[in-house]
């Protein structure tokens, strides 16, 4: 008779478990069938995940806990829940791949063991702000009037797919489209038709700032406010759709503006675009309501970026990263910084490890006046000789390694131009010239004449430091790469070790977009006869 009572308990057992886990699962396949207003009500009823400074554990309340079938399997399953995308757009959207584990991308366990390859046991990983991560996203508006769509493109296709909820976008990237749409159907503004090139509203480019001294620092990131550019299709702001343009900004204004019951907005860009290329921005921007300069306080100093920089989608990573790079500078280094954008990682190590000199080089020369918007704000106990230089790194590699102690490469996702890494494999010879000859450098022995190498070596930036420093000829003793683009930072990296002058000190990496394939990638090398050196130091201790 106890056998079979014990028999009976687990049978009612075994139907309550799976009735409930049967419940769930409809649960999660109805969502993404329901429409937009209804999974925005499901999606308000889930607890929201957690901030930054938490655990990336997702704790979700449930008033009817199921009974422990097992700690392993258990623990395994709350934990995948927890670091799920949870979103109504995905396979839809282009934008995020990986719907399971944001807190660990796949391509993680193959990094892992490409650096213990090259003798870097140690890499590590930040998974970082897995949801509302994205403070910056470029979005295709098209559609009617009536029902406009602001969003990304499906994957291959110029079909748009309308991201109203995206769960990577800071929440207020979020409001602020809803409030575009708003004022869209409000004033009936014609959206861009791709075949036949008319209609006035393009794309939208969103950019969230959090700064702000006023509040907290735990209030600043929730509190952000969005800098909206417009791209319109016309010449300039003076064509003859300007009204709608400005009737436009108007109503985004007057709703999410600075006196408006519900302060959203930063400020308003127009950006001017006719091409019928892809590409999203033309030259021609104009500021048109709100604060001109947008500030953010990155890697210890405050940045100013304009809305035709580049700066990084996921700040608070980027943030991360720029502490971790902080370490791997000497203080009083002598840095030069390639493909340097706006200058935020040259400027921060300027602030963070009191560098004799910090020169940023970068070929956009929409980014010098960030630059020097940014220089106006370091601390004035700062004593760096500081430059910007508007070329091509690439043109004259030699020219800007020489008389640096630490060589910063952040490249976009195709990776280093082969004539850098030329250069980087092959200065050991330079600079056994260099010893050879030691009154003039082999820069100077070739006697440049070509005026637009002359006017690239001149900096369009130029801050000069109080002290003064010895001057002597020398090399890069360590490299430092940061890289987007997984395939291109491996065979580079493969590159520079086999001209066996460089050796992989560190790896680090970030999740930079969570719900994709990519990571960031901050490697460390460092020169072999600093290798050697070292060796022989720690030889000496013992």
């Amino acid at each position: 008779m106890k056998l079979i009572g014990y028999l009976a308990t687990f049978s009612w057992f075994g139907g309550l478990i799976l009735a409930r886990w049967r419940s769930r699962w409809v649960d999660i396949m109805t969502l993404s069938l329901l429409p937009h207003a209804h999974v925005a009500a499901r999606l308000a009823t889930r607890n929201h995940p957690p901030a930054a400074s938490t655990p990336t554990l997702l704790r979700r309340r449930n008033p009817n806990p199921l009974p422990r079938l097992s700690s392993s399997s258990s623990s395994s399953d709350a934990a995948a829940t927890s670091t799920a995308l949870q979103c109504p757009h995905f396979q839809s959207c282009s934008g995020c791949t990986h719907e399971w584990n944001l807190d660990r991308p796949p391509v993680i366990e193959e990094a892992t063991e490409f650096f213990k390859s090259l003798g870097v046991s140690d890499f590590t990983f930040e998974s970082g702000r897995l949801w509302e991560w994205r403070c910056r996203a470029k979005l295709a508006v098209r559609g009617t009037p009536e029902n406009p769509l602001i969003g990304l493109y499906q994957e291959a296709t110029h079909d748009i797919v309308d991201i109203p909820l995206c769960r990577a976008h800071h929440p207020n990237i979020n409001a602020a489209v809803d409030l575009l749409k708003q004022g869209i159907s409000k004033l009936k503004v014609e959206l861009y038709d791709e075949e036949l090139g008319t209609g006035d509203l393009r794309y939208v480019q969103m950019a969230v700032t959090t700064y702000n001294t006023s509040l907290p620092v735990p209030e600043r990131y929730q509190n952000g406010k969005v800098q909206i550019s417009l791209v319109w299709n016309s010449r300039n702001e003076h064509s003859e759709n300007h009204e709608k343009l400005n009737a436009l900004c108007n109503f985004l204004w007057r709703n999410g503006g600075a006196r408006s019951s519900n302060h959203l907005i930063h400020s308003i860009w127009a950006n001017f675009q006719t091409s019928n290329s892809n590409v999203i921005f033309g030259n021609r921007w104009r500021h048109l309501l709100g604060q001109r300069e947008f500030w953010e306080h990155i890697g210890g100093i405050d940045i100013c970026l304009d809305p035709s920089s580049f700066s990084q989608a996921n700040t608070q990573a980027f943030n991360s990263l720029l502490r971790k790079l902080q370490k791997h500078v000497s203080y009083g280094s002598s840095v030069v910084d390639l493909y340097a954008g706006s200058g935020i990682i040259g400027l921060s190590l300027a602030a963070s490890r009191k560098c004799r000199s910090v020169k940023c080089v970068e070929i956009n020369k929409e980014s010098e006046l960030s630059f020097e918007k940014s220089v106006s704000r370091l601390p004035k106990t700062i004593d760096s000789t500081i430059s910007w230089h508007n070329t091509d790194a690439s043109l004259e590699p030699l020219h800007w390694l020489e008389g640096s102690d630490v060589v910063i490469v952040d490249p976009p996702r195709k990776g280093l131009h082969p004539s850098l890494i030329d250069a980087l494999r092959n200065f050991a010879l330079s600079e056994r010239k260099i010893s050879q000859a030691p009154d003039s450098s082999i820069i100077k022995m070739k006697d440049e004449k070509r005026p637009w190498i002359l006017r690239a070596r001149e900096a369009s930036v130029h801050v000069e430091g109080k002290t003064t420093w010895d001057n002597s000829q020398k090399w890069p003793s360590t490299l430092i790469y940061i890289s987007c683009g997984w395939e291109s930072f491996k065979e580079d990296s493969r590159n520079l070790l086999s001209s066996k002058v460089w050796y992989m000190e560190k790896a680090h990496a970030f999740n930079f977009f969570p719900g994709t394939q990519s990571i960031e990638v901050l490697a460390v090398f460092k020169r072999e006869n600093y290798k050697a050196a070292r060796r022989k130091f720690l030889d000496y201790k013992r």
